[in-house]
Parts: structure tokens; C-alpha cells; sequence
């Protein structure tokens, strides 16, 4: 990508924390070239092309790249944050600058439930007023959101985790275009780390909580186990039934402990003489607002770290009962470095596969190019959401975004055609798909393409990189 210099004393490289996910870029030591464009040629080109504000998409799935991440989603996730009894909950306001005085003299906080009046404007561009219960926290987001009748209030108004603060910048994006989008997320950045500084939030050894329950469950299990290795040396079971059911119960065991520890760290705790919600957990706000850490990571810093594989891909069967925070036994310590290095070893191996499949399918594909607006074929793949345990992880609406469908697509409750055949499916449709509760689709597909040299527009779709 292309920037800007900017002169500074020092001789470290400084980059704009936006532009870190496209890099893959963080700052402890990472080295970078930097080529300076001498032709006029070289220049327009950095200039039009390769200029960061200009490469807001991701070219692999069209979502923002320009995204928020690790320091900024926390601030942002605790501005947003409401909270019951706080002081001058129920207070109405009637623009940002009454906020910013009652939060300087102390009468509101930013988490306090109160009634505050957002000035956007409607489809001729006039000026309409609204009241919404809200946060001054969340107020103070709504300023800088773009003043468009399709951007409402409701893209803050509610907590915004990371997937939310992309969500936001979609709309915004494919509302707005890209200068606003771009002076948005700056906007946004400067905001998240205000208030992750002034959040003061810390990661104590107290945070991490260790449930109460714990101590009950692995003795239960550890009961189970010994009447499973009774029953091995009884000759009523056989080695492999033995090693299967203990892994099981070790397994549900881990599992129960981390959610008892879950539970426990998400738990609001009140005063109880104001009735005034505590501060949250700042482990728990660092894993929920998808700044840092997963729950996995939280279960082996407060639950149990559970079972460990070795090197050649068996589990052993005694688990590691201590958490990092109890600390390890000798023996615990000693099982748990053969996961340690395995996965070392696997990381290893798999950036060099991986780094040679990309090269493999990049020499495949290079040559396949659109060469014409549509093929005709009446073929195609059905398309439906991806379940895995029966939850929806990857909707209908994300799949089918910006392709082309093969066949009317009718309301199922009405029979009513809501999408043509042929017809390229934006945002728009999507909604009025999902409003529809339309189960599968079928699009047309690169696979069925019919295309003699290379691939038509139709069966490619939209051109993800540039959203169009």
C-alpha cells in the first residue's frame, strides 16, 4: 500500500494502527521495506491505486479491512457499555455539548441510562429530530456517525463488540462511500483510545476468578475414573473402552469447569445498599468485546487446562487439573510441555504447506479472467447457511452476498416473487431475503460457468475488492 510520509525525529518506522490487520503488522520489532515511487507513472499509480484510503475492502470477502482492533474495540466496547442506578439515570438531553457538561461536573457517567435527543436527517436532507434512550457513551458515538437517512442512531445505540464496530462500518461505507467512511474510522480510532486510557482498564491476578464449584467436579470425575480402571482390571470392559470413557468424563469435566468459571465472571454484581451495578470483570470485557483473548485462553488461566495430545496425536489420559493461576505440579508441568512443542512443531510445518498451496492455486487461476457479461447456462449450486451444532455460523446472507441467482426467488409463507431470475443480489436483497426466511438459494457459480475462455460476469459475481 501506499501512504503519505510524514517527517518524525527517530528512526523507527511509524504506521497508522488501521492499516495493522492489512499488514499483519504489530510492534514488537517487525521490520518493513519502504520503496519510494521516482516516476511520474510510479507515483499516479501509488497515488490512485495504492493509497491506503483507497483499499478499504477485503479483496477475499468484501467485508471492511479498516477495522478496529485490540485497543480501540475496548474503549469503544466500555463507552457503550449501560448500567443500572447510576447517577442521574433518567436525565434527558438535548444535544451532546448539555453531555459533555454533565459528564465534566460529575452529574452523569457514561454508562447512565438517560433520554438524549440525535439530529440526523431524512431522504430530502432535511434536519429531523429524535429522542432515544440511551448512554452519554453512546451519544457521544453518534456524533460521529454520518448524517444519512440509511445510518441510524441504532448502529450504537446497544453494545458494540468488534463484530458490531465492522458491522458499523460497513453501513457506512456502502451508504456513505469511501471519504466518509475513511474520516469515520479515523474518528472512531481517536475515540477508542481515549477511552481505553481513561477506562483504566487492567488485567489483575484477582480477574481471574476460579470457580468455587471446581474442587466438587474433578473429585466426582476422578471417582468415575477409578471405577472405570475397576471395571478395566474386573475384565469388564477392554483397554480401549477404558481409554475412551475417561477421556469423555475428563473432557465433560473441563468443559463444566469453564463453564462454571464463564458464569462466574459474567456475573453483574450490585452494591447492596445503592443497588448501583460494579464494574464489570476487565478479563471478561477483554474476551467479549473481541479485543483479546478467547474463552479457551480463560479456561486455562482460571478453569483447568484440561487434556494434552502427544506428538503423535493421542491423548493422554491423565488431565492437567491446575490452572496457570494455581500453577502447574511437576508432573503437570512435564505432560503439558509435549502440547507446547507439538504445537511449535505443527506451526512450523504448516506456513511452509500453506505458503506453497497458495503459490500452487495462484499458477492455476492466473489465466482465468472475465471475458464476457453472461454465459446463459441455466446451471448453478444451491446455497444454504453453514450449521455446526446447530448454530448458524456463516448466514444465508453471507454466502449469497453479491451473486447472481439462477431462479425466481419466491417467499416461501406467500408464494410471492421477491428476487428475479438473473439478478444480482446487494445488500438490499439480502434483507429482503432473510425478512422472507428463505431457506436455500440457488446462484450461479464459477463451477458451472459455461464460459469457453475464462469466466463470465454473471457466474463471477460482484468484484469483492472493490464492492461493485
Amino acid at each position: 500500500q501506499a501512504f503519505e510520509p510524514v517527517l518524525i525525529e527517530g528512526k523507527a518506522i511509524q504506521l497508522h494502527p488501521l492499516v495493522c490487520a492489512a499488514f499483519n503488522a504489530d510492534f514488537d520489532g517487525d521490520q518493513m521495506a519502504v520503496h519510494v515511487p521516482l516516476s511520474l507513472e510510479a507515483q499516479l499509480e501509488a497515488r490512485v491505486l495504492m493509497m491506503s484510503t483507497n483499499n478499504i475492502l477485503h479483496p477475499a470477502n468484501g467485508s471492511p479491512i479498516i477495522v478496529p482492533s485490540q485497543d480501540i474495540v475496548l474503549g469503544i466496547y466500555y463507552l457503550s457499555l449501560a448500567m443500572d442506578k447510576e447517577p442521574g439515570e433518567g436525565m434527558a438531553f438535548g444535544n451532546v455539548a448539555e453531555i459533555h457538561h454533565a459528564l465534566d461536573a460529575k452529574v452523569v457517567t457514561l454508562h447512565t441510562k438517560i433520554k438524549g435527543r440525535y439530529i440526523t436527517v431524512d431522504a430530502k436532507g432535511k434536519p429531523v429530530s429524535q429522542m432515544h434512550d440511551t448512554t452519554p457513551g453512546r451519544m457521544l458515538l453518534g456524533e460521529l456517525l454520518p448524517r444519512r437517512p440509511e445510518v441510524s442512531f441504532d448502529l450504537v445505540n446497544r453494545l458494540l463488540t468488534k463484530k458490531d464496530i465492522s458491522n458499523m462500518i460497513d453501513v457506512v461505507y456502502r451508504h456513505c462511500g469511501q471519504k466518509e467512511t475513511v474520516i469515520f474510522c479515523d474518528r472512531i480510532m481517536g475515540l477508542g483510545f481515549v477511552y481505553a486510557c481513561r477506562a483504566g482498564i487492567s488485567f489483575g491476578k484477582d480477574d481471574m476468578v476460579i470457580p468455587e464449584t471446581k474442587d466438587a467436579i474433578v473429585q466426582k470425575t476422578s471417582d468415575l475414573v477409578r471405577e472405570y480402571e475397576q471395571q478395566y482390571n474386573d475384565g469388564l470392559i477392554t483397554r480401549g473402552e477404558k481409554y475412551n470413557k475417561v477421556v469423555d468424563t475428563w473432557t465433560e469435566c473441563t468443559e463444566l469447569v469453564a463453564k462454571e468459571m464463564m458464569k462466574r465472571i459474567s456475573a453483574v454484581e450490585r452494591d447492596p445498599k445503592t443497588g448501583r451495578e460494579k464494574a464489570i470483570n476487565s478479563i471478561y470485557m477483554m474476551s467479549h468485546s473481541g479485543a483479546r483473548g478467547s474463552p479457551a485462553q480463560m479456561k486455562q488461566l482460571a478453569g483447568m487446562r484440561g487434556l494434552m495430545t502427544k506428538p503423535s496425536g493421542e491423548i493422554i489420559e491423565t488431565p492437567i487439573i491446575s490452572n496457570f493461576k494455581e500453577g502447574l505440579s511437576v508432573l503437570e508441568y512435564f505432560n503439558s510441555t509435549h502440547g507446547a512443542r507439538k504445537g511449535l512443531a505443527d506451526t512450523a510445518l504448516k506456513t511452509a504447506n500453506s505458503g506453497y498451496l497458495t503459490r500452487r492455486l495462484v499458477d492455476v487461476a492466473q489465466d482465468c479472467i472475465v471475458t464476457e457479461e453472461d454465459c446463459g447456462t441455466s446451471e448453478g449450486i444451491t446455497a444454504r447457511a453453514i450449521l455446526e451444532a446447530g448454530e448458524v455460523t456463516v448466514s444465508l446472507g453471507q454466502r449469497v452476498l453479491g451473486r447472481t441467482t439462477c431462479d425466481n426467488i419466491k417467499n416461501p409463507s406467500t408464494g410471492k416473487v421477491i428476487i428475479k431470475a438473473g439478478q444480482l443480489l446487494e445488500e438490499e436483497e439480502i434483507d429482503a431475503l432473510e425478512a422472507a426466511r428463505v431457506q436455500e438459494v440457488r446462484i450461479r457459480s464459477a463451477l458451472t460457468c459455461e464460459t469457453r475462455n475464462g469466466i463470465c460476469g454473471k457466474c463471477y459475481g460482484r468484484d469483492l475488492a472493490r464492492g461493485t
